[in-house]
């Protein structure tokens, strides 16, 4: 078992969050953290509070008293990877909390899914159930130390890098597409109390964080579900809404010289406000889940927004800045799609110029409406379309990195290597993006570059997912 989560962690991530020594005789808990980055600060938020208690993070099944594991429930390949980890997990350790996604999610019968196929588990909850979960492993395994002595920083436990992390602004989603079950694990959005985020933001930021990527299921929604309450920071009113949002994190990332990414927008009039304040801090990218572009298979998938709609929007949005990266995810085979509405997102997508993409074959998710549509588009199909839009992205994407050959950028170095060291521009999100290959061959007597440091490049060559580039 990996420590942690099944993504290796970067050898230099400290999974304990303090350098204080570990209590020799403390119980070890295991942890396997699967799914998206709003399930990621799940378990952060569990595993601050299983170190807050006193208990040690086991870095192997054998070495663990007990093993929790995050799980998720989104799609079918999702659900069969969290159920193979329990099996491993109960296989090599025998004793397991399961949490997450997966844990609110029902078979036709409106049983466990879960339970049914590994009756062993020690308990069941859903997401966002920190206080669940830490009920459970009380009853399993008794906390060794009265809470009010340990010591916990105050960003908590975090499983990224010590460089970036993950802030989310809210839980749930009002939205109800047709191919999605998230609402029925995840609930309703509710929104974090402004001052509880703005304060999460400056704990991250004071422990050395210079990457900030703020995360929800709607982003665009902040604040929504309390018709956007005025809130205090440091004496100053501050209303619970994206724009208000992310300008106070926009001047606090100034002041401790870091980024602020925005993921999971969706193309909502007033993300309009947000573009002003993108530049040096708030960094120029939009991470907007626009799924298709056609208005009819945006209606089967109960989409809030129209195909023409979002891309005025986006080609309004370069206007005002033309530095601005688009990343984007599709559909390709929805129930009913057409080869003519198929055509029509490849025309989008020529017109669009999305730099970012990902695109999935559509997959059928138990419990989704979508199961319900006429005219399933065949297996074979769906992967043919799949495939035709990511070779046009292939394009698309080669042409936009080749226009910056020759330009200076700023880079966040990640890993210092040998020969290069690897960075990721304002452009490049963690994991999910592309990366800068930065030479090694400084001058004699410079200082090579650090992991966490910012440093301008000279990009000399790029392909359709990657530059690199020298040190400028």
């Amino acid at each position: 078992m990996q420590e942690l989560r099944r993504n290796p962690l970067p050898a230099n991530t400290d999974t304990t969050g303090s350098a204080t020594p570990p209590t020799p005789a403390a119980p070890k808990v295991g942890f396997v953290s699967l799914g998206c980055p709003k399930a990621l600060v799940d378990s952060e938020q569990i595993l601050t509070q299983l170190r807050a208690e006193g208990y040690e993070t086991a870095k192997s099944y054998a070495g663990a008293d007990l093993v929790i594991v995050n799980t998720c429930g989104f799609i079918d390949a999702a659900v069969q990877e969290s159920l193979d980890a329990i099996g491993e997990a109960l296989a090599e350790n025998g004793k397991v909390i399961v949490t997450g996604c997966l844990g609110a999610k029902k078979d036709a019968a409106g049983g466990d899914i879960i339970t049914k196929v590994h009756p062993k588990v020690l308990a069941v909850t859903g997401p966002h159930a920190v206080a669940e979960v830490m009920d459970s492993v009380h009853t399993h395994l008794p906390k060794p130390h009265d809470p009010f002595i340990d010591l916990v920083p105050d960003h908590g436990v975090k499983l990224t890098p010590k460089h970036y992390a993950y802030l989310k602004i809210s839980e749930g989603c009002n939205h109800r597409c047709s191919f999605c079950i998230i609402p029925s694990m995840r609930g309703d959005l509710v929104s974090r109390p402004i001052h509880d985020v703005l304060q999460e933001a400056e704990n991250l930021f004071r422990a050395g964080v210079k990457e900030l990527l703020v995360i929800s299921q709607d982003t665009s929604a902040y604040g929504v579900d309390v018709k956007f309450r005025t809130g205090f920071w440091n004496g100053r009113p501050v209303k619970t809404h994206m724009t208000q949002l992310t300008e106070a994190l926009g001047q606090m990332a100034k002041q401790y010289g870091a980024w602020v990414r925005l993921h999971y927008v969706y193309p909502y009039p007033h993300v309009d406000e947000v573009i002003p304040f993108m530049g040096e801090h708030v960094v120029p990218y939009l991470d907007i889940p626009l799924q298709h572009a056609h208005p009819d298979v945006l209606k089967r998938m109960k989409r809030p927004a129209s195909g023409e709609k979002n891309l005025d929007r986006i080609q309004a949005w370069r206007k005002m800045n033309p530095d601005l990266t688009i990343r984007s995810t599709f559909i390709a085979g929805f129930p009913g799609e057409t080869e003519a509405e198929f055509e029509y997102l490849l025309d989008f997508l020529k017109e669009a110029q999305i730099d970012r993409l990902g695109c999935f074959a559509y997959s059928p998710v138990e419990g989704a409406t979508a199961n319900a549509l006429a005219n399933p588009v065949p297996d074979e199909v769906k992967e043919e379309r799949r495939a035709r839009v990511m070779l046009l992205q292939e394009e698309i994407s080669a042409k936009r990195l080749q226009a910056k050959v020759g330009k200076t950028i700023r880079v966040l170095v990640d890993e210092v290597g040998a020969r290069e060291a690897l960075g990721r521009s304002s452009a490049d999100a963690p994991e999910i993006d592309g990366v800068v290959h930065i030479k090694r061959a400084l001058a004699p007597g410079k200082a090579k570059p650090a992991v966490g440091e910012f440093i301008d490049v000279v990009v000399t060559k790029a392909d359709a997912h990657d530059l690199w580039a020298t040190v400028a």
